[in-house]
This record gives structure tokens, C-alpha cells and sequence, in this order.
């Protein structure tokens, strides 16, 4: 597949110390195959200065053009990426969290398969290879790995990391899905509906991953990931479109 320009989703709510860096992390990194970029931010109702960071970048940045969308009122992050995902122009996207837990640096790592031609879905996995991982929750890790589980059991994937927030898609692709879910349950609704796309090939890369702790911002909670076992069983049974 000829890939001509990659979407960069970026869901942002109240990111205000972290979305100038990710931009500039973003705006740096250099794609193989002379891919371009095509930088799409949601600002999901901040309450915070995340839009005036956002602004102050784009001064800042004249040359990069980074289309800026804001909801008015907060809609979750599953909304966010829908809605970044309806304005996405390119070949392929790729969602990228302004919190920095994943690397910019390593789009290419993902977009490696595709560009070979072997590959319409790109995962990667914070469980496998050697690139840098952060060790912070145990039960974090073992919930993980249990709706990972859980997914390919229903989905017959055999997926490292269902959950992990870097995903690359052919956009054509996804604009063929209807994704439903607002928030946290986007996850394993868009792996059990893209698991059932005739022909699909998925593939799992090794990447790096600095996680985050509450006090330094991270938002999942334990009621999350009830949702998420919920949404595993809604979309592979009872809700498959």
C-alpha cells in the first residue's frame, strides 16, 4: 500500500503541562517512505490552559500545521478519536495520547509493516521486545493482561496488548467501522470489530513505554476496566455492528 500522509490523532483533556512537548516530539520526528504528517489535536473540553498551550505552540510553530478541534463539553476519549478519526485525510492514522507514556519517536516502527505491504493494522505491544518500559503497577499489568485475555478468547487474535494506547489503522479501514463507544471502552470495541473485517492483517511491534502515575496524571481507574470486560462481551456477542 502506497502511504502518502499518516493522521496523528491527539485526544487532550487537561494535558496542559505535556501537550507543547508532544507536539514538538511530533513535529521532529522524521517518517520513512517521505510520509507525511497530518497533525489532528482534540481538546476534549479542558478545564485546564491545554488550549491556550495548544495556541501558544502554533505561534510558536507557524510552519507546522496542527488542525485543532475542541468539544464543547467533555465527551470521553473514544469520542475524541471518533472525531479524529472523521477529519483524518491520510493513507493511515495513528492515535497519539498528550500525555507522553508513548514515543513519538517510534511511529515508524509501526509504520514499518505496512509500508512493506504486509500489514492493514499495526498494534504495539508494551509486552514484548526490549525497548524501555517504565515498572510501576502490578495490578495494572495483571488487568492488562487479563482483557487481553479475555479479547482473544472471542476475537481467536493472539494479541500481546489489546489495551495499548498506540494503534495503527488504514483509514479506509476504520471509516468503514460504526464505533460506538465515548470512553475507555473504544479499545477492545474497535479490536473486536476490526478482528472481523474479511482479510484483515494485524500486527503486533515491540515499543517503549513511560507510564505515568496518578499524581503525575494518569486517569484510568479500576471501573474502567469493568467496562472494558463489558464492552469485550458486548461487541464480540450480543452488538457485533
Amino acid at each position: 500500500m502506497k502511504v502518502k500522509t499518516l493522521s496523528i490523532i491527539i485526544p487532550t483533556f487537561n494535558e496542559e503541562d505535556t501537550v507543547y512537548p508532544v507536539l514538538e516530539r511530533i513535529s521532529s520526528v522524521h517518517l520513512i517512505a517521505e510520509v507525511q504528517k497530518e497533525i489532528i489535536l482534540i481538546n476534549d473540553a479542558s478545564t485546564d490552559a491545554t488550549e491556550q498551550r495548544v495556541r501558544d505552540f502554533q505561534r510558536d510553530y507557524p510552519h507546522i500545521s496542527v488542525r485543532y478541534f475542541k468539544h464543547p463539553r467533555n465527551l470521553g476519549k473514544g469520542a475524541a478519536m471518533q472525531t479524529g478519526i472523521g477529519y483524518a485525510q491520510g493513507e493511515c492514522l495513528i492515535v497519539q495520547d498528550a500525555d507522553l507514556e508513548y514515543s513519538p519517536e517510534e511511529y515508524n516502527i509501526l509504520l514499518q509493516p505496512v509500508i512493506d505491504g504486509v500489514a492493514d493494522v499495526v498494534y504495539g505491544s508494551r509486552f514484548m521486545g526490549g525497548n524501555a518500559h517504565r515498572v510501576l503497577f502490578f495490578w495494572h499489568y495483571v488487568g492488562n493482561k487479563f482483557l487481553t485475555l479475555l479479547s482473544n478468547m472471542f476475537t481467536n487474535l493472539n494479541l500481546t496488548d489489546m489495551e495499548t494506547g498506540y494503534k495503527l489503522f488504514r483509514v479506509d479501514m476504520l471509516k468503514q467501522l460504526h464505533l460506538r463507544e465515548k470512553r475507555f471502552g473504544f479499545e477492545p470495541e474497535i479490536t473486536a470489530k476490526i478482528s472481523r473485517m474479511k482479510k484483515v492483517r494485524i500486527y503486533e511491534v515491540g515499543i517503549s513505554y513511560y507510564g505515568r502515575t496518578y499524581a503525575e496524571g494518569k486517569k484510568i481507574a479500576w471501573h474502567d476496566g469493568i467496562w472494558a470486560i463489558y464492552c469485550i462481551l458486548k461487541y464480540n456477542t450480543w452488538q457485533k455492528k
